[in-house]
């Protein structure tokens, strides 16, 4: 599928009813008309029909899990959580439609994806089904996406730690990639040991995505990144790269690199048809390039300031 199916299966995936209130109305096309480098529904397409899944269940899964990243982000802008002004390039679906309807909308969203994630499972043998339906769950629920959440929101009586800003991360973004890369593949019927690796891969690419838009909000403005910068810092939200600073920042985020290229490297030995994943590490790196090309010039003292 090509970046305009996607964008196409990403607006027209939820209809929207004739006798739908104008503001909520208006909130969803806003959302469904700004989707993003859609990178995320392409990987899960891509995995899914590695591993064998018709084109229909993988179309079905790749917009589900989009829109469930897409919700996450509606909450995330709100005036309660980050209060931000703009996301993707736009303004966030608050400031246009209000705080009622953006929640509406996100949660239409969430209940559209569930109905396309049981769309592509249903066509799974049962054991699959079961093991696939609780991995949403924990990855979602509060094991997961919920905690992280809330541990970032509390995050000014935690310790401003590198492990407490790490495991926000593997709660919130990790668990995200987690359903991009594991999921599918375990639809498909994967072999434990790929389950393993897309595991292990998950956690370093995820770490490694989190601390690109750590150093984002540290680095650029709002015209670079498409959303509200220096957030983090003034809301008392954790970011690497204020916690280390940019420059072991950026160290860790190579190790974290250079620690999923051997995954990687393993994986795609024992199944090549994985061989697309690496235009996801590809494309971490060169963010990492955009994102800290000019970062040197600037002094520790300001980036904690």
């Amino acid at each position: 599928m090509t970046n305009g199916r996607f964008a196409s299966a990403f607006g027209s995936s939820l209809p929207l009813p004739p006798a739908l209130d104008s503001l909520l109305h208006g909130a969803l096309r806003h959302i469904l008309g700004n989707p993003g480098s859609l990178v995320r529904p392409k990987l899960v397409f891509q995995t899914a029909v590695a591993y064998g899944l018709s084109t229909e269940q993988a179309q079905d899964l790749a917009v589900a899990l989009e829109y469930f990243h897409t919700a996450s982000l509606v909450f995330d802008d709100l005036p309660c959580m980050d209060d931000a002004i703009e996301r993707r390039g736009a303004p966030c679906v608050h400031h246009v439609y209000g705080q009622a309807d953006a929640i509406l909308a996100a949660l239409a969203l969430i209940n559209r994806a569930y109905a396309l994630t049981w769309s592509s499972v249903a066509g799974c043998p049962l054991p699959i089904q079961q093991r696939a339906l609780a991995y949403i769950e924990r990855c979602l629920g509060v094991h997961g996406l919920l905690n992280g959440q809330s541990r970032d929101l509390n995050y000014s009586s935690l310790p401003h730690t590198l492990e407490t800003t790490e495991r926000i991360a593997r709660e919130k973004t990790v668990s995200l990639i987690r359903l991009t890369l594991v999921l599918p593949a375990m639809l498909g019927g994967a072999a434990d040991r790929d389950l393993q690796q897309l595991e292990r891969l998950s956690l370093f690419w995820g770490l490694g995505y989190q601390m690109v838009d750590d150093l984002k909000d540290v680095l650029q403005d709002a015209g670079q990144s498409g959303k509200t910068p220096a957030r983090d810092a003034l809301l008392g939200h954790p970011n690497v790269a204020v916690v280390l600073g940019v420059r072991p920042a950026v160290r860790r985020l190579t190790r974290f690199i250079d620690l999923g290229d051997k995954v990687f490297h393993r994986l795609v030995e024992s199944r090549p048809r994985l061989q697309f994943l690496g235009n996801l590490r590809s494309e971490l790196q060169q963010e990492l390039a955009r994102v800290t090309r000019n970062c040197y010039a600037l002094t520790e003292e300001v980036v904690h300031s």
